[in-house]
This record gives structure tokens, sequence and C-alpha cells, in this order.
């Protein structure tokens, strides 16, 4: 499990079903996969367990590993693990049925 800080701040995306996070923590659980990169399976946010139901996309930067993911809460997420430090953020969150 890693622990890390949450980020983004941006008031219009609320209004288009997006959301930013605050600066809480998260607690991500991982498998490594065949070439040991680490895929989030679940993921505990402000004391409320999510369990990864698909993860829709994943890219790359040199430093970070995203994922868009849905949860089992029916919202969207998008997490980041950073390479380097090997520490977990969750960035952004999208309803899914324009509820906000």
């Amino acid at each position: 499990m890693y622990v890390a800080g949450v980020m983004i701040s941006s008031a219009p995306l609320h209004a288009q079903g997006y959301w930013s996070m605050d600066r809480s923590h998260i607690m991500v659980d991982a498998f490594a996969g065949a070439k040991g990169e680490e895929t989030p399976r679940a993921f505990t946010h402000e004391g409320n367990r999510l369990i990864v139901t698909e993860i829709l996309t994943h890219w790359y930067t040199e430093t970070h590993c995203y994922f868009r993911l849905q949860a089992d809460d029916g919202h969207r997420y998008v997490l980041r693990q950073d390479l380097d430090k090997l520490i977990w953020e969750l960035v952004m969150g999208e309803t899914t049925d324009g509820e906000t």
C-alpha cells in the first residue's frame, strides 16, 4: 500500500461533472504486472475503500504513470504514481451520470 497527497484545484471543472481533490491522503492496493508495473486494484480516500472495477486507460510520462479508472461507487478517477518515489496521488474525480 502507498500513501500519497492529493492535488489539483479548479472550480469550473466541478460544473462540468469533474471535481478536484483536496489535500487528504489515499492508500492504494496495487498488483505488479508481468513487467513489474503496478496497477491499482482498490484505493482508500477519506476512509472510504473503493474497488477498481475497470481501468479505462493508462499512460506514462518520464516520471509518472496515470490510470483513469472506474470505481465501484460509480465514479471515475485519475490516479497517478510517481515512478521515482513510488507514491500514489488521487488527481481528479469525474461523475458518470451528470451529478456534481
